[in-house]
């Protein structure tokens, strides 16, 4: 099998990309004000800050589409996800299939897998098949992995973080987005469990301007291919002044 291209959603092997699929999973009320609401405040920022991908759900990337096709900026699709309101075992139910997604126009389509949740033998089912169909049409999957579920007491230690790059690999994704515990130390070890299988880093909850610029600048020296930021950017109360920041970071400008 040939491999899959990834120069639609990088440069030079790095990528920023611009995340927003919090309003399914943390619910309209924690995260979003007047502005930030609306998709198309969004896709602004995308499209101006110049972002290697966008990260939609389905619902999103079908009203909007027209907008989003106008915009030019590569269209990541999420194919499955969950509200935060179950509070038991997780599972992320596929909402969309990969060749739905293509038909939208998407460049790359995303999966999140719960390793360690008693549903994983499900999720990686379905990101089996999910993988089968992309690949077939040569686009890009990125697996988002988090290891979580009753079993599992330190989410965020470095063997978790390895242990999640490695299954990333393991069963053939593109490019791992996954947390990050904020030791170099152990993104470097998680960095070398994904041989081949690139890293991005989830931007998470919203944080000083300073501590999120010191936590891209230190997993950057770890080696990860780059950041995939939504609140951070987009609650920002200049969100293209600091994607200059987090660019000039990742790309080395």
């Amino acid at each position: 099998m040939k491999q899959i291209s990834l120069s639609k959603i990088t440069k030079k092997g790095k990528a920023l990309y611009l995340a927003y699929d919090q309003g399914l999973e943390h619910g309209p009320s924690e995260d979003f004000n007047d502005k930030n609401v609306s998709p198309l405040y969004i896709l602004d920022i995308a499209k101006k800050g110049k972002y290697n991908g966008l990260i939609f759900q389905k619902g999103i990337a079908e009203k909007y589409n027209k907008e989003i096709r106008k915009s030019k900026v590569p269209l990541i699709i999420k194919l499955n996800g969950k509200t935060s309101l179950y509070k038991g075992e997780p599972y992320s139910p596929r909402l969309c299939t990969a060749n739905e997604a293509i038909k939208l126009g998407a460049s790359a389509v995303g999966y999140t897998i719960y390793i360690g949740s008693r549903f994983e033998g499900k999720m990686f089912k379905e990101f089996e098949e999910v993988e089968k169909e992309a690949h077939k049409k040569n686009i890009p999957v990125v697996a988002w992995i988090y290891p979580r579920g009753k079993n599992i007491k330190n989410p965020n230690s470095g063997e978790m973080m390895a242990y999640a790059a490695r299954t990333g690999l393991e069963l053939g994704a593109d490019i791992v987005k996954m947390k990050s515990s904020g030791k170099t130390s152990d993104l470097r070890w998680a960095v070398k469990s994904a041989g081949k299988t690139r890293i991005v880093i989830s931007g998470g909850e919203k944080k000083s301007e300073k501590a999120f610029l010191s936590e891209v600048r230190n997993s950057m020296k770890s080696g990860v291919a780059g950041f995939a930021v939504g609140r951070n950017v987009w609650q920002a109360k200049n969100p293209l002044e600091i994607t200059k920041k987090i660019q000039s970071i990742v790309f080395g400008n």
